[in-house]
């Protein structure tokens, strides 16, 4: 291939989603998913000053009924990590702000050597009134560990960009 062929290629860049590609109803999968380790949970406990000790300390959380007798993963890293695995699907380089976030729970527990997937549900979507060329998308994120289980959900309210005049195409570069 020549020069200049190379020069004249198709090129992508990854990115999330422009107001306009939102689809209210659709989920989204985010893949791959993320193995949890001892050391993830104990650097971001130790982190952000959680000397909670069901996440840090072996000894006593063996002690504690309920929990199979082990530390649970911290459930504000759950709940960073699914938003995370949504970030290159849906926000990259298009989102804003996050305006807030609802609904937030916590019904399974996650432990040492789980493994995180993510989903987002787009609930809604409209153009902002106050500020041009953005709107409000409503997600509702689903985290579930390797057996299916619901460890994590929350509801985010975000302000993304809506496309640039003249983009065309889908997520990630020209359909031409």
């Amino acid at each position: 291939m020549s020069s200049d062929a190379v020069s004249a290629a198709r090129t992508v860049e990854q990115r999330g989603l422009w107001l306009e590609e939102f689809e209210e109803g659709t989920t989204y999968l985010h893949r791959p998913g993320r193995t949890v380790t001892e050391a993830d949970n104990t650097l971001f406990t130790t982190q952000t000053m959680n000397t909670q000790p069901l996440h840090l300390d072996a000894a006593w959380a063996a002690t504690q009924p309920g929990f199979r007798g082990e530390r649970l993963v911290n459930s504000m890293f759950t709940l960073s990590t699914v938003v995370g695995l949504s970030v290159s699907q849906l926000t990259l380089g298009t989102i804003v702000a996050n305006l807030g976030f609802s609904e937030i729970t916590f019904p399974a527990p996650m432990f040492h050597g789980d493994t995180l997937y993510a989903e987002t549900i787009c609930l809604s979507k409209r153009v902002s009134t106050s500020r041009p060329n953005q709107g409000i998308v409503e997600l509702r994120h689903i985290g579930r560990n390797q057996h299916g289980e619901i460890v994590c959900t929350a509801v985010r309210d975000t302000l993304v960009q809506c496309r640039p005049t003249g983009e065309t195409g889908i997520a990630g570069g020209d359909a031409s």
